[in-house]
């Protein structure tokens, strides 16, 4: 993993804090300062900064930044200052809750995560609106899609990274099976495989798939699905295969076409840069022949510009 935020050296939650603060309390906002700090700061050490700030002043650092910010530069901050796994469950939680599913939104966290993270997400689904997660996407989504996200949602899949060459071939040929050589497509199949395997295992099936057939297994997938279906199936052995990748196609489709999918760039450049924000940077312009730097300083506004690089670079 290539963070692009790791801890700062020499931390002091104490001087942080009263940056902070002299940033608020002047004639308008020290924006410059604000992001300096948060951008150059982990998640953890931020909440330092938070509980300091409350310490030697009396006042809750979230309220006084609402109070001063605004827009999407607002919602950066206070990601920023979010504890990750409520993060992600309330971005889930919009994209659930809103009109019409974020289909999209909802398989990327669920594509991206480890099995601890992403109970640990659905606990903090359950805690903040007293629904199941699992309850929550029965009650926005029917058929193939909604059985693939139930899967998902478990935090079931084998990460054992154990791989055997019987078992390969058998995926695939059952793949196979299930799909191109019968009338129908049996889903079920597709989600025990795809949702319970590990990924070392997946990248093999999905190689030994294209040997068996001549074609990959994104070519069966987009004959045998369509829709919303179709589109999460294909992000999930996107996933599978590259993760970066996979983030890094996500990026770019937020910004491409009329107007910008601000959430989603959000949320992907402050959930991962201290994970894989280096890799995803190094797979956006690998794809796209242009650094993801210069693609957010397009098209963003001076603030969040400002913040959003402040963390890619």
């Amino acid at each position: 993993m290539a963070p692009t935020v790791t801890p700062w050296p020499n931390f002091k939650e104490d001087e942080d804090a009263q940056i902070l603060k002299d940033s608020l309390d002047g004639l308008g906002t020290n924006e410059d300062s604000i992001v300096e700090i948060l951008t150059k700061r982990t998640n953890e050490q931020r909440r330092q900064i938070e509980v300091a700030y409350k310490t030697m002043f009396g006042e809750d650092l979230i309220e006084d930044l609402k109070g001063d910010l605004g827009g999407d530069f607002e919602r950066v901050i206070l990601a920023l200052l979010k504890e990750p796994v409520e993060y992600q469950a309330e971005e889930l939680h919009h994209a659930i809750s809103g009109m019409g599913t974020d289909d999209p939104t909802v398989v990327e966290i669920l594509v991206v995560h480890g099995n601890e993270e992403i109970r640990q997400i659905a606990d903090k689904y359950q805690e903040l609106y007293e629904t199941s997660l699992e309850d929550a996407i029965k009650g926005d989504e029917s058929g193939t899609l909604q059985r693939l996200l139930v899967s998902l949602s478990t935090g079931g899949r084998d990460e054992s990274g154990e791989v055997n060459r019987d078992g390969i071939v058998a995926d695939a040929q059952n793949l196979y099976d299930a799909g191109e050589a019968s009338w129908g497509t049996e889903e079920s199949v597709f989600n025990s495989i795809l949702c319970i395997r590990n990924r070392e295992h997946l990248r093999l099936v999905f190689d030994e798939y294209e040997t068996m057939t001549g074609h990959s297994v994104e070519d069966a997938i987009d004959n045998e699905f369509s829709g919303s279906t179709k589109d999460a199936y294909l992000a999930l052995v996107m996933a599978v295969r590259d993760r970066p990748m996979y983030l890094a196609t996500r990026l770019h489709d937020a910004m491409a076409g009329m107007g910008t999918d601000d959430r989603t760039l959000i949320r992907v450049i402050v959930s991962r840069s201290e994970i894989d924000l280096e890799e995803i940077k190094e797979a956006y312009e690998a794809k796209y022949s242009k650094s993801l730097s210069d693609r957010v300083a397009s098209d963003e506004s001076s603030s969040t510009k400002k913040i959003l690089l402040g963390l890619i670079e």
